[in-house]
């Protein structure tokens, strides 16, 4: 049975243009649809991996403060002004049952990215989350991947 690791840790598939925006620090919340997967915790980390052209492992945020419910109700407290959630952000929530908000907390880009092609050369085959999902010790994405990156990120360039 795999444990989980010391801090809850999250790896998460934003679009580019928004993984942007979070490590601009224009992006102050990340709206996600819910149908019964683990909720994110208030102080979790999020890995991201900016899906699209993109395609890579690019940073890591904390995750605040955490609201969940309806569409309309987690849209009417993160759609003000300073949050970065733009009108577009609507449809992807609208008509599902429950939506969460997570607020960024100290984003931080990592020195360089780690694109698919290198992952796939480390773990064969390996997937990105259509959504995101919790990383476990014993998890090769977290032992091959995560536990590398993450030591190394302030440090020298990362090897694959």
């Amino acid at each position: 049975m795999e444990q989980i690791i010391g801090e809850p840790m999250y790896l998460m598939s934003i679009r580019p243009q928004y993984s942007r925006m979070i490590f601009a620090g224009i992006k102050k919340y990340e709206l996600r649809k819910l149908s019964g997967g683990p909720l994110i915790e208030e102080g979790a980390i999020i890995i991201v991996y900016s899906s699209g052209k993109v395609k890579s492992i690019v940073g890591e945020f904390r995750a605040g403060r955490i609201i969940v419910g309806t569409p309309e109700k987690v849209w009417s407290i993160v759609r003000q002004p300073g949050t970065g959630i733009r009108d577009d952000a609507w449809p992807y929530v609208r008509g599902a049952k429950r939506a969460m908000a997570i607020e960024v907390v100290e984003p931080r880009l990592y020195r360089r990215p780690v694109t698919l092609e290198e992952i796939r050369r480390i773990i064969p085959g390996w997937m990105p989350p259509f959504s995101y999902r919790r990383l476990r010790e014993g998890d090769k994405t977290y032992e091959l991947l995560i536990k590398r990156i993450r030591g190394k990120f302030l440090g020298e360039n990362i090897e694959f």
